[in-house]
């Protein structure tokens, strides 16, 4: 199913999108990538979307990626007597461990490992930072607070702690319990939740061993501190801006959000713009002009995917939401003007031979009547490396592997297409020639560029370039050996 433009789009799957039409019907309208949020949903509901999503896969015979997002942590305070109260600006506020309900005064926060990390002057957020308290004094069980911003707290809000490294895990046993299940079945990323350090990626990585690709949500602002070191551990990012958004002054996040953006652009890695994208359309079957800009901006700045959350899981009009998505983006990515941005913020890190080769494709392809570039990828990478360049052409990426073929769908303008294992050089260029024909990106007058690694069927060996005509009978006169 080929897609007219190279953005790729995340739907996250919930109530309102768990049967075969409707699944079916968002893949149609543009979703690349299935998010299961496993915050969300039992087992069984989970396992059954993954098959639907393989069904509808063989159906169509085109590879779709499957991303499951672990839940994290979850800091909440207990309960109250009255189950809410009214906060005052100025008030005193103390946090702590005694299970008592709370009141007007005091709740029990249940997380000993908060009290730990916090020092005077900390601040503590709860209820998605519309409550914020300073810690004015605080032991190992407690801590006295003044309230900063006021307002309604009531029973099991959320808790965020900005300022401070929690001696928190960023797998809780639910999330282990969770990892282990989705990679059982087969899903093709993990997303990890509440990445504080480098740490957290290794941790989950040995659990995951090579079963699943391993993506870090960038939601704090820890995170943010030390992203090469997390970047250089992680298959691929999130830019959770939900969170983010809340732990900083949201003034930061744009440009937190176009930085982390651009370093998985330079390291080949793909990364999501998610949150909030098209939030109206869970209850309107219309976007906002604001939303729509936001959209384009995360496709301006040449991000690799942009993801829909309550819109495709909750919302009324989740197939509508799917197909906004896909028109912004071929709108925005037919303005002369996405190209120069695009061309202007290319900063690729190049030092292998690889690295030369996809950069002579793209120019290659952009400064001759080339109609597409091919490349054959076991593992992904050189499909990684030609998205890197962002060229002009559109981009098939050939494999035997599904799996491989399934993780690239998340990757910018990557086509992905399934072949069987190859040992001549002279058939992967025939096979590229009619796969470039069949799915209509070039017809028998026109030109390709093929790239491969020989021997075949290794990763890492990316050494071969050739420009070859789409006409087969031309290729076996060229090279009749």
């Amino acid at each position: 199913m080929r897609r007219y433009r190279n953005v790729k789009i995340v739907a996250t799957l919930g109530p309102a999108s768990t049967d075969y039409d409707t699944i079916r019907a968002l893949h149609e309208a543009g979703a690349d990538v299935f998010r299961l949020n496993m915050s969300h949903g039992t087992y069984d509901e989970i396992r059954e979307r993954y098959h639907i999503i393989r069904e509808i896969e063989r159906d169509l015979d085109n590879p779709i990626g499957i991303l499951a997002d672990l839940q994290g942590p979850k800091l909440r305070v207990a309960t109250f007597r009255r189950e809410e109260e009214e906060l005052e600006e100025g008030a005193t506020f103390r946090l702590d461990l005694d299970e008592t309900e709370g009141d007007a005064t005091r709740v029990c926060l249940p997380h000993p490992e908060i009290f730990a990390a916090l020092e005077p002057g900390s601040d503590l957020l709860i209820n998605d930072g519309k409550i914020r308290l300073r810690v004015e004094s605080c032991g190992p069980d407690f801590a006295t607070c003044t309230v900063i911003a006021g307002g309604t707290i009531s029973n099991r809000k959320g808790v965020n702690v900005p300022d401070v490294v929690l001696p928190l895990a960023a797998l809780s046993d639910k999330d282990r319990a969770d990892l282990e299940f989705v990679c059982d079945l087969g899903v093709d990323w993990l997303a990890l939740s509440f990445v504080q350090r480098p740490e957290d990626v290794i941790e989950a990585r040995k659990l995951v061993d090579g079963r699943a690709a391993v993506l870090s949500k960038i939601e704090k602002p820890s995170a943010v501190k030390c992203f090469d070191e997390i970047l250089a551990v992680s298959d691929g990012i999130m830019v959770a801006r939900g969170d983010l958004g809340v732990e900083l002054p949201v003034q930061n996040v744009p440009p937190i959000q176009k930085r982390l953006v651009r370093r998985c652009r330079a390291v080949a890695k793909p990364v999501i713009v998610a949150t909030q994208m098209l939030e109206s359309m869970i209850e309107s079957p219309m976007p906002t002009r604001a939303e729509v800009s936001d959209v384009a901006t995360a496709i301006y700045e040449g991000a690799d995917a942009i993801m829909l959350s309550a819109e495709s899981a909750a919302g009324q009009f989740p197939i509508e939401a799917v197909t906004t998505m896909n028109n912004v983006a071929i709108e925005v990515e037919g303005d002369p003007t996405y190209q120069e941005v695009i061309e202007a913020s290319r900063r690729a890190e190049r030092h292998s031979i690889a690295d030369g080769i996809v950069a002579a494709a793209r120019e290659i392809a952009e400064t001759t009547d080339i109609k597409v570039i091919c490349c054959y990828t076991e593992s992904g990478t050189t499909a990684l490396l030609i998205a890197r360049e962002r060229p002009r052409v559109p981009i098939i990426a050939m494999t035997s592997l599904r799996g491989t073929a399934r993780r690239l769908a998340l990757t910018w303008g990557t086509n992905c297409i399934m072949t069987g294992e190859l040992n001549r050089f002279k058939q992967a260029v025939v096979n590229a020639a009619r796969a470039a024909r069949v799915n209509g990106y070039a017809g028998t007058e026109d030109q390709i560029v093929v790239i491969a690694g020989v021997p075949f069927n290794v990763p890492g060996t990316t050494n071969i370039l050739r420009v070859a005509p789409c006409d087969e009978s031309l290729i076996f006169a060229s090279d009749p050996e």
